[in-house]
């Protein structure tokens, strides 16, 4: 596994960066990180209760913006550049109970109409049990795009 960069960290002063789902420094957030393993994104999360629902139970809000913001940072290194989402699809299979520790999401592109990445994503729970999955539609960008209007860093950005 390869990790890979949050590059959009340095942009805080500049643009206010402070996403809910990746900012390291959002108190409020996901602090999501990603790695890289052959085709997929992969994220290892570890769940709080400030982000359930019922009781011990993760918040399917969360689970979807979990599952939407992997999606984003496939769009981000697996086709260097940026999008934006246009759909997102959840099925919830089982209940993520957060007294078992660390979340794993895995994620991949499904498959490309034009310039829509439909992108699959899987979430599993601390004992590797498939709990939800999602089909994140995201509307990408040409790179020169993403760069003026997303502040797309490039590809390099995400490696060492």
């Amino acid at each position: 596994m390869k990790k890979i960069i949050n590059p959009f960290v340095d942009l805080k002063q500049s643009t206010g960066y402070s996403c809910f789902g990746c900012s390291p420094s959002n108190n409020n957030g996901l602090k999501m990180e990603f790695l890289e393993e052959g085709d997929e994104i992969v994220s290892h999360w570890n769940p709080d209760r400030k982000f359930e629902g019922f009781l011990n139970i993760l918040h399917g809000g969360i689970q979807a913006t979990l599952i939407d913001e992997i999606a984003s940072w496939v769009v981000f290194v697996k086709l260097k550049t940026g999008g934006f989402t246009s759909e997102l699809q959840v099925r919830y299979l089982k209940s993520v109970m957060i007294d078992k520790g660390r979340i794993t999401l895995r994620a991949s592109i499904k498959e490309m109409e034009k310039n829509i990445a439909h992108v699959q994503v899987s979430l599993y729970d601390g004992e590797e049990n498939l709990c939800s999955e999602g089909v994140a539609s995201y509307f990408t960008l040409p790179e020169k795009i993403a760069v003026a209007k997303m502040n797309y860093p490039g590809i390099d950005s995400f490696y060492e």
